[in-house]
């Protein structure tokens, strides 16, 4: 009698697997269905609603040169700025090496008077300090001067900003700039290592603010992004503190690199006895 029972619960096992096959297969295709065809998100935390109803018109040229890891992060930035300004004004071109040879165009961009590189280095100006292009002393004859500034941002990690500003001669061409400002970041759910530093979606926002004399540009494009914390925040995110902050606060338990506390030192001097805090 042994044997007719073992091969009912045989049977029985080969059918529960079947099923549970179907359940999963089921359940990935409604998953499936159920992202949002904009930005690949489940509905429920779709940002899509928070973007501007037309993309906005802007006369900057956005070049962003984005760090091949930054793009399979899931929290991006970059994203949002691509589908809330015109489709022609925003440009991402990805790599960690950057040559005139296997970029010509982009060297010609960067060769360009009219482009910033948004970078504090130490012989950075204040975007602020920037001429409008109709008082610039641009010449008149350069294309790109009529379509208005080339802004330059660095996407990735700070490290990896570092990595591609450092690695490659072509990218400090232009023009450095850096921004002046005081507002906090919204981009919460990411550590940010200083307390002024901004997210790249923000940091586009401000500075096209600036070039542009548009200051209520910045609460439109960011409304994604603070869509998309506030959703991170509700599903179990925790709000993160900069790194500077937990430093100065004693809550960073890990071993800081030596070349990271020396430049958190250059930068404590540099930053003393100014009453702004610069990006």
């Amino acid at each position: 009698m042994a044997a007719p029972m073992e091969e009912n619960a045989g049977d029985f096992l080969t059918s529960f697997c079947r099923f549970a096959d179907e359940i999963n297969v089921q359940e990935l295709r409604e998953g499936k269905r159920h992202l949002c065809d904009g930005c690949k998100r489940p509905q429920s935390v779709c940002w899509c609603p928070y973007l501007p109803r037309e993309p906005l018109q802007i006369t900057t040229n956005i070049y962003i040169l984005q760090h091949p890891f930054e793009e399979s992060r899931n929290l991006r930035t970059v994203p949002m700025l691509c589908k809330s300004v015109v489709l022609e004004r925003v440009h991402v071109i990805r790599g960690k090496r950057f040559s005139p040879k296997k970029f010509p165009e982009l060297a010609d961009i960067l060769r360009a008077p009219n482009t910033l590189l948004l970078y504090p280095s130490p012989d950075a100006v204040s975007l602020s300090d920037i001429p409008t292009l109709e008082d610039s002393s641009v010449p008149d004859d350069s294309c790109s001067h009529k379509l208005g500034y080339n802004l330059v941002i660095l996407d990735g990690t700070w490290a990896q900003a570092r990595g591609l500003y450092h690695q490659n001669e072509m990218v400090r061409w232009p023009r450095k700039v850096r921004l002046q400002h005081e507002e906090k970041s919204k981009y919460v759910i990411r550590t940010q290592p200083t307390e002024h530093a901004l997210s790249t979606l923000e940091t586009a926002a401000v500075a096209v603010s600036i070039l542009e004399n548009r200051p209520d540009i910045i609460e439109v494009l960011t409304r994604p992004l603070e869509a998309l914390c506030n959703f991170q925040l509700r599903h179990g995110a925790v709000q993160h503190q900069s790194r500077e902050f937990k430093i100065e606060n004693g809550l960073w338990t890990k071993t800081l690199p030596r070349s990271v506390r020396r430049r958190m030192e250059r930068q404590k001097k540099a930053f003393e006895g100014r009453e702004d805090k610069v990006f």
